[in-house]
């Protein structure tokens, strides 16, 4: 018998297409809803379709910015095939997405052990959630919101993708939190840093979907919450995509911190009465 019914499949599944991108921890979000519905945590289906159940997500972005894409995949092609071309910010910019996903591949193999172990820990996922939304308040108050998307540079490429390198130790902390904040810090506006995020997130989130979805096929979660699950989660994702982008159009990220101290306060509420296990 599967880990998750179809019912609870839907519910995951919006949860994980709501919180992927948000800066709010989607890892926080699904395990606090998997405890409070009682489904084992731990469990290896549970893993397992938590893992397949991201790539929908994953696919989302990859569907919302496809012409964006395909406009930086074809100039640099252009520039690998002709030297003329790669003065263009486009051809630049797929190479600093490159390089700036090597930082995060590499501690993602080295610290492995400890990812999966210690680090993998609620008590952690809490602590990160509320230290995480200092960060993002300072960098939003700090940050003078002055330069566009054109004006990015290496540099930035670098500095906010090997941010993420904070959600992948400290998962609470949230990746596009880390790389929005780190954005903000460098200057850049609100709608700037969250398109630079999902750009630097993609390279990276693609391969950690791919590589677990080769072993998380196999645990017995079961064919139809897996589909349900992941065809949900895809939907709500791109439905919070195209939100995000116009909220921080006009808002600054306070929502997101005040939401952020109030989970993760819940989650430690939650481990420390018992209701949650670490």
């Amino acid at each position: 018998m599967s880990a998750i019914s179809v019912g609870q499949a839907v519910v995951l599944g919006a949860v994980e297409g709501v919180t992927e991108f948000l800066p709010v921890s989607s890892t926080g979000h699904l395990k606090i809803t998997e405890g409070l519905m009682g489904i084992p945590v731990d469990d290896d289906a549970v893993v397992g379709f938590s893992a397949v159940i991201q790539v929908g997500a994953i696919a989302a972005v990859l569907v919302y910015f496809r012409k964006d894409i395909a406009r930086i995949l074809a100039a640099w092609f252009r520039g690998l095939a002709n030297k003329d071309e790669r003065y263009h910010h486009d051809y630049k910019f797929a190479w600093w997405v490159i390089c700036a996903t090597i930082p995060i591949v590499a501690v993602g193999l080295a610290a492995k052990p400890l990812i999966q172990g210690p680090l993998a820990s609620l008590w952690v996922v809490a602590g990160s959630l509320i230290a995480g939304s200092g960060v993002m308040w300072a960098a939003d108050q700090i940050g003078r919101h002055k330069r566009g998307e054109d004006d990015t540079s290496f540099k930035d490429a670098m500095l906010v993708g090997g941010s993420q390198i904070l959600a992948l130790l400290f998962p609470g902390f949230s990746r596009s939190g880390a790389t929005m904040s780190t954005a903000l810090m460098l200057d850049l506006d609100r709608v700037a840093a969250t398109r630079l995020s999902f750009f630097l997130g993609i390279p990276a989130l693609t391969g950690a979907g791919l590589y677990e979805l080769k072993d998380a096929l196999g645990t017995g979660a079961g064919a139809a919450p897996l589909i349900v699950g992941t065809a949900v989660s895809f939907v709500v994702a791109y439905a919070s995509i195209a939100w995000l982008l116009k909220f921080v159009a006009r808002h600054s990220f306070n929502a997101f911190v005040i939401y952020r101290i109030v989970v993760g306060l819940l989650l430690f509420g939650l481990l420390g009465t018992g209701v949650l296990n670490s």
